[in-house]
This record gives structure tokens, sequence and C-alpha cells, in this order.
């Protein structure tokens, strides 16, 4: 899942697409030659994830130019194998020139996002967004964990950092007080994908 900002879709097209694409190859590519006077080679969508790009994991709106998108239109010809049904204006509706979003409006936003998220059947998902919508975000959604674990998520992101989290919801737990669907603790097992922990896991029990 991805931000449709050219610099977001550059990033996750850069760490979860293929190799080089070359013409003639059965799948579309991720992203053309040159995509955003970039300069980089066109990027293979061949045995990769589906990429779906979503409105509500943008950066801050408003009044900065470099948190304004272009149109789909433009963007399906730079990244023809990302999914961009999803959104509904083909031009930046949600960009004002003059009023930008408040950080509470941001983490509101960030919240119905989640929301959005548990709606998704994938178990294992790759979200590339912006450091303020995700720090405003996860510091609403920390309100009621531990504070060792609101710590953790109130961090800022670096540019390209990448983080694991586990999202439980808490009725399954035998309750659900908390608004924010968060345990509040650490999860158990190894801090991997789930098929690769299973393996390890297997081998573990193999040479006790």
């Amino acid at each position: 899942i991805v931000s449709p900002l050219l610099r977001t879709m550059q990033t996750a097209v850069g760490v979860f697409g293929g190799g080089n694409y070359t013409d003639g190859a059965s799948a579309s590519p991720l992203m053309v030659e040159g995509a955003g006077n970039s300069g980089r080679q066109p990027i293979s969508s061949l045995n990769c994830p589906p990429f779906l790009a979503v409105e509500a994991c943008r950066e801050h709106l408003g009044v900065h130019p470099c948190d304004k998108r272009s149109s789909i239109t433009k963007y399906r010809t730079l990244f023809p194998a990302i999914d961009f049904s999803l959104i509904e204006n083909d031009e930046d509706v949600l960009w004002e020139p003059d009023v930008r979003e408040t950080n509470e409006s941001v983490a509101l936003r960030g919240m119905k996002f989640f929301d959005w998220l548990w709606t998704r059947e994938e178990k294992e998902i790759a979200i590339v967004s912006h450091s303020g919508f995700l720090y405003h975000t996860l510091n609403m959604y920390g309100k009621e964990c531990h504070p060792t674990i609101a710590e953790e998520l109130g961090k800022h992101f670096a540019n390209c950092e990448l983080r694991s989290m586990v999202l439980v919801d808490r009725s399954n737990l035998g309750s659900d007080a908390s608004k924010y669907n968060f345990a509040g603790k650490i999860p158990t097992g190894l801090d991997m994908p789930s098929d690769v922990a299973d393996e390890k896991e297997a081998e573990e029990a193999s040479k006790n």
C-alpha cells in the first residue's frame, strides 16, 4: 500500500519491485524508465506483490507544493502496474494552497486508515507512507499502550526507515475497551515474516 505521491511510489517500487524491466516481458513495468526525472532504469513487476495506491496515507495536506500529487492519468503512465482504482479523483482535490492540515486531522485520518487496514484480507502488508503522517498517527495509536511501547511508536521515522508492527485486535483478547485496537505489549515470537519464522522454529525444534 503506497501513498500516491511521486517520492513514495518511487521508494515502494525500488524496495519491493523486481529487477530491471526488459521490453517484451510478460508483466507490465512497475515504473517506466526515468520516471519523475529519476534517471533510473525501468523496474519490473514480475514476481512482485500487488501495489495499491491509497490517498488516506498521504503526508500533511496543503500549502507545501511537495505534498501535492500529480494527476492519476499521468501516474498511470509512469507506474503502469500500480493499482490506482481506489482513488476517486484524477486531479488532487485534497490539497489546498492556503490551508495546511492540522496535526490532529492527520492523526484522525491515520486512525481511519488503520480501521480500513482491518478490512483487508492480507495478513502482512507493507505501507510506504510519510514521516509526518506516521508520526502523528502512531502517537495517537499508542495513547493506550504501555509507556515503553508508546515511546517506540512515537519516534520520528528516518528517510526510508523500515519498521515492523503487529496490530492486535483487543476484542480477540477478551477486551474491547481500547479505541486503538492495540494490545500494548510486544508480541512473542521471532521478528521476521511468519513463513520465515515458522521455518526457523521448525529448525530449532528439530535440534532439540
